[in-house]
């Protein structure tokens, strides 16, 4: 990345608080650190609100950290300058998620496993990931997502890109379709 700026005077003359967000991406794209921070300022707030939506407020910290962190390595990936408060939104609510999945995993390992503890239980549950995986692709990812995972609708969504919309659309007619491939396979073992 060159130190070269694009239209912008120099950083030391600048005043970075009265330029748009578009002009200071551009500028952090082309290696303007000023201008970077100034986007750190301007939105840190909202990576902030983000963060504290889901995890409790001793993590926050280093999710805002993550997320610029993660943006800064990205920034030249960004096509959009204009787009860059919707882009930073997504890696935030990417960092909750991993910082989420993370906790769940370590949480996990403290807990005994709660698994089927028979050999039934076992069967029943390989017919159940069976009945998901046969479901139409649109179906399946979002029912894997909230049965096998548990994440919310508004978790599938962030994930997948999906509208909330569409995902409580796909969960509803995945898990319709879920439940009559699992009652044929009850009945077929009867």
């Amino acid at each position: 990345m060159s130190a070269r700026r694009t239209k912008l005077p120099p950083a030391a003359g600048r005043d970075d608080a009265k330029l748009d967000a578009t002009e200071l991406v551009r500028a952090a794209q082309n290696g303007d650190k000023l201008a970077f921070a100034e986007l750190y300022q301007r939105y840190a707030g909202m990576v902030h609100g983000i963060g504290l939506s889901s995890l409790p407020g001793d993590e926050i910290a280093d999710v805002v950290q993550e997320t610029f962190f993660r943006a800064l390595r990205r920034l030249s990936t960004l096509r959009q300058a204009n787009a860059f408060g919707a882009w930073i939104a997504a890696i935030a609510r990417n960092v909750v998620h991993d910082v989420e999945r993370r906790r769940s995993a370590l949480s996990s390992n403290d807990e005994e496993l709660l698994g089927p503890s028979t050999q039934e239980g076992e069967m029943e549950a390989e017919t159940a990931l069976r009945a998901i995986r046969s479901l139409p692709k649109a179906y399946q990812k979002t029912i894997e997502m909230r049965v096998v995972q548990g994440m919310t609708g508004p978790e599938i969504a962030g994930r997948t890109g999906l509208s909330a919309g569409s995902v409580r659309v796909n969960l509803h007619r995945g898990m319709k379709l879920l439940r009559e491939r699992l009652a044929a396979a009850i009945r077929k073992k009867r």
